[in-house]
């Protein structure tokens, strides 16, 4: 049933999933000393609507980081999102509170025009990769061998979204035996609820309206945790 409402999303060009803020805590909350001092890039992400943008700058000074940059695809649809009246690619950049009230205020946030549509493989989104310690977001489902191909090449840390099917891929599979990829600890019950404006049509006992119900989503990182480590 999750992967036909994937399907049917797609058809719709609806394709847009974002994730809730609880779910990136649940994660992040196992990794926060990896963060002092390193530049965060989340490259998938519309900063106006995206909780990885919110946990990030919201936690800047908490989690010690040195820079936050965030990428926004530019909208092909304006009738997607009612918060998007901007068809102009842009990446943000927060660098911490400077007037003390512990909250991201626009006059401190950096917002920068991209030339192309803030595409993760253009030239000038490689260039912000390149700038970046840690990547952290939820990349398009049907990129993500090609998300993933990225992050290694640039010898990137990464903490991503993505299916456990995934795994058996023939790009994927390769690096969890060569130890440069593995699963995180996950989403409760091995399903995640995403914020979308497609009409999720499911029976689960646990529909949320206003959401899509996605099952065998998982988390995949590089970044060492105990859970790494357990006994099976």
């Amino acid at each position: 049933m999750a992967n036909k409402n994937l399907n049917k999303a797609k058809e719709a060009k609806k394709d847009e999933f974002y994730t809730r803020l609880e779910d990136i805590n649940n994660e992040l909350k196992h990794y926060r000393e990896h963060f002092r001092g390193k530049t965060v890039l989340c490259n998938c992400d519309d900063p106006r609507v995206s909780n990885f943008f919110a946990y990030f700058a919201y936690n800047f000074e908490f989690l010690g980081l040195k820079k936050l940059i965030t990428t926004c695809y530019k909208n092909q649809d304006m009738d997607l999102f009612s918060q998007n009246k901007s068809e102009q690619a842009v990446y943000l950049v927060y660098k911490g509170d400077k007037n003390g009230d512990h909250i991201p205020n626009a006059d401190e946030i950096g917002v920068m025009p991209l030339k192309g549509d803030g595409d993760f493989r253009s030239q000038e989104c490689i260039e912000l990769l390149k700038e970046a310690d840690i990547v952290v977001t939820n990349p398009p489902f049907s990129l993500f061998r090609e998300y993933v191909a990225q992050l290694i090449e640039y010898d990137k840390k990464f903490l991503i979204i993505g299916h456990q099917n995934a795994i058996k891929y023939k790009e994927i599979f390769p690096l969890i035996q060569q130890n440069k990829l593995w699963l995180g600890y996950g989403f409760k019950g091995g399903a995640g609820h995403f914020i979308s404006h497609y009409e999720d049509k499911a029976t689960a006992g646990d529909h949320r309206e206003g959401m899509i119900r996605v099952s065998g989503v998982t988390w995949f990182t590089n970044l060492e945790t105990p859970k790494r480590h357990e006994n099976i």
